[in-house]
Parts: C-alpha cells; structure tokens; sequence
C-alpha cells in the first residue's frame, strides 16, 4: 500500500464518517480550511514510529495554529492487533509528557478494530473510533477546549455518536463505502 493511497483512504473517511455523519462537531471547521497534517509513518518498527511520533509531536507544537491544527499520524502496517496498538497509545502518552506538552497537545486513538472495553468486538459503537488503519491523533487542547466551549453540551458528543451509528446500522456503514473494521 503507498502513502498516496493511505491518505485518501483517510480522507475520505474523514469526510464521510467523522465529518459525514459528524461523528466529531470540531472536525470540518480544520479540514476545509486545511489545518489537518496527514502523516503516513513507514517505520519497519516500533522504535521508528515512536521517533516518528516524537518528531510530529514536535512540529504540531511548534507550527502556527492556523497552519496546522491537528495531525493525523497513522501506520498501515505496524500495530494490526487493537490490543498491541492500545498497549502503543500507552507510550505515545508518556511521549507528550516526555515533550513537557501535558495541557498543550493530547493523543486520541483510532484503529480499524476499535473496541471499547466491556463492549463485543462487533458493537457498532466501535465504529465511532474506526478508521481505516491504525492513527494516532495529536490534538491542540487549547483549540479542542475553545471548540467545546462553543458546544451545548460537550459531554454528550460520544454518546449521540453511539445513537448515530445505532440507526446507521453496519449496512449503512458499508453503504457509506467504509469497511466493516474486522480487518478486511
């Protein structure tokens, strides 16, 4: 698989899941103005990936907000298992406080076999943190709390999703031309 192929994959399920179905209120504001980094790390390791984490840590910390605003750094090869790629987001949290950036940037998860815990591996809640391989994503928390302080009720974002993707239904997650997340 190149990068070219990784990054459209990634937009459009940006497009069409995230900002399609609004699974994240904050998302389409950053994207249409272009302040998404899309980052396709090509490590053959872990060690490579972690540097490649630190380097983007980095950079979104240093760059203009109205330049870049969020990055996505995804891997499509390394971290298959969501239980390895979880035990990794474990590190890429203490990668931020390593970089003093604790209350500046924060690591939020995606994978194509997200599960929650207490949740069965085909809860369709899970799609709500599906993406199509394995990524990180480096948040600003300086933009993510003005954006929820423009939002009614912040607290019932991740439970509405849920709801949205209840009514979806697998079948209209497929239609949307996503893949079921079990891999395939």
């Amino acid at each position: 698989m190149n990068e070219q192929e990784v990054i459209s994959a990634t937009r459009e399920w940006l497009e069409k899941a995230v900002i399609g179905l609004n699974l994240c209120p904050f998302a389409k504001a950053v994207y249409v103005r272009n302040q998404v980094r899309i980052v396709v790390s090509e490590a053959p390791h872990l060690d490579g990936l972690l540097e490649d984490l630190d380097r983007e840590l980095d950079l979104l910390a240093a760059a203009d907000p109205d330049e870049i605003d969020t990055t996505l750094l995804i891997h499509p090869a390394l971290l298959p298992d969501f239980e390895d790629f979880n035990d990794f987001m474990v590190i890429a949290e203490a990668a931020v406080v390593e970089h003093d950036l604790e209350g500046v940037l924060q690591v939020a998860s995606f994978h194509p076999r997200f599960q929650f815990a207490d949740t069965e591996a085909d809860d369709i809640g899970n799609y709500t943190n599906r993406a199509p391989y394995p990524t990180i994503h480096l948040i600003r928390e300086e933009s993510l709390s003005r954006a929820l302080a423009g939002f009614p009720d912040p607290d019932s974002i991740y439970q509405r999703n849920i709801e949205t993707l209840k009514k979806l239904g697998l079948a209209g997650w497929l239609a949307l031309g996503m893949k079921a997340g079990r891999g395939e």
